[in-house]
C-alpha cells in the first residue's frame, strides 16, 4: 500500500547487536548490546527489541490521542502504554518477534477503554506494519 511520506529520519548502527546505533541528528545514540538470553555478555545497554518496544508503546499511546475524539473516548492525561518485545526462533525458520501492548486508562471503564483500543490498533503505523506478520496482544489493565 502506498505511503504518502511527511517524515523522514534514519539511523546508522555499527557492529551489529553489539555495536552501537545513532540517528541522523544524533538524538539516538545507543550503545547495543546481546542479552545474555541471546548468548551475549548481558549488561547495560540498548537492542533491538527494547528499541522497538519504546516506539511502539509511544506510536501507539499516540494512535490512541488521535482515534479518541473519532471514538469519543478522551484519553486519560496520565495513561501509559507498555509494549512488550518477545525474539525467538520461528518453526518455519529464521526468527521472529511477538509483541503485546497493555494499557493503562485511569478513569475510563472497560468498556470505552476497549473501544479505544481497539480504533488505536486499526491506524497506529507500527500495529499497520506488524499485522499478518507478527503476533500481537492487546490488553486493556
Amino acid at each position: 500500500m502506498p505511503v504518502d511520506v511527511i517524515y523522514k529520519t534514519s539511523a546508522t548502527s555499527t557492529g551489529g547487536r553489539d555495536g552501537t546505533a545513532r540517528s541522523d541528528d544524533g538524538s539516538v545514540d545507543v550503545k547495543l548490546v546481546v542479552p545474555k538470553e541471546m548468548g551475549g555478555p548481558g549488561g547495560v545497554g540498548a537492542n533491538p527489541e527494547k528499541l522497538f518496544a519504546a516506539g511502539y508503546s509511544a506510536c501507539f499511546l499516540g494512535a490512541m490521542k488521535a482515534v479518541s475524539g473519532k471514538v469519543g473516548v478522551k484519553v486519560p492525561a496520565n495513561a501509559t502504554v507498555t509494549a512488550e518485545i518477545g525474539f525467538g526462533p520461528r518453526s518455519e525458520g529464521g526468527y521472529g518477534i511477538t509483541a503485546h501492548l497493555t494499557a493503562t486508562l485511569p478513569g475510563l471503564d472497560r468498556e470505552a477503554g476497549e473501544k479505544l483500543l481497539a480504533a488505536a490498533h486499526e491506524v497506529c503505523p507500527y500495529s499497520n506494519a506488524t499485522r499478518g506478520n507478527v503476533d500481537v496482544g492487546l490488553t486493556l489493565a
